[in-house]
């Protein structure tokens, strides 16, 4: 064999090797399993009511992603997050850590995960209208109300 075969031989084995390896790499990455991500909201809801599912709509529009557990009977996860019963509503919400009850605003929500107040929730307790789900003919005034694990509250909030 010549030097310039064997030269041109050792390109092709070269070439070969950079290819093939190419190949298993990019091969495993596209065949490796994704790493699931957590929705950045979890809400516990009845399947039944409207308004929840267009808080849940409201979330999604404003750039949340949001997984749905439907149970008729959503007491047992306010009970379970501690939502104090005067600032209870329809659904029942777990947003990076906090608990969110009712018709919370995404903006109230984003500045709540902006700053971390030392407080376990925000609630908007009964179902304003005006209020995101609540949509319709009138806006009424309401609070965000933020709650402790002791059960102190205070004003989050005002819409």
């Amino acid at each position: 064999m010549s030097k310039r075969n064997k030269k041109r031989s050792m390109q092709q084995v070269f070439a070969l090797v950079i290819l093939l390896s190419s190949i298993v790499v990019g091969g495993s990455w596209l065949l490796s399993p994704k790493t699931a991500q957590a929705a950045d909201v979890v809400v516990y809801k009845s399947p039944t009511c409207g308004c929840c599912k267009k808080w849940v709509s409201h979330m999604r529009e404003n750039v949340f992603s949001v997984e749905v557990h439907e149970q008729y009977n959503v007491t047992p996860k306010k009970d379970e997050y501690g939502v104090p019963r005067r600032l209870r509503s329809c659904h029942t919400a777990k947003v990076g850590g906090y608990v969110v009850e009712g018709h919370v605003p995404a903006d109230v929500v984003r500045q709540l995960l902006e700053e971390q107040p030392e407080i376990a929730g925000v609630a908007v307790p009964g179902m304003p209208m005006g209020s995101p789900g609540m949509e319709g003919f009138r806006k009424d005034p309401y609070d965000v109300i933020s709650f402790t694990d002791s059960g102190k509250t205070g004003i989050y909030a005002s819409r």
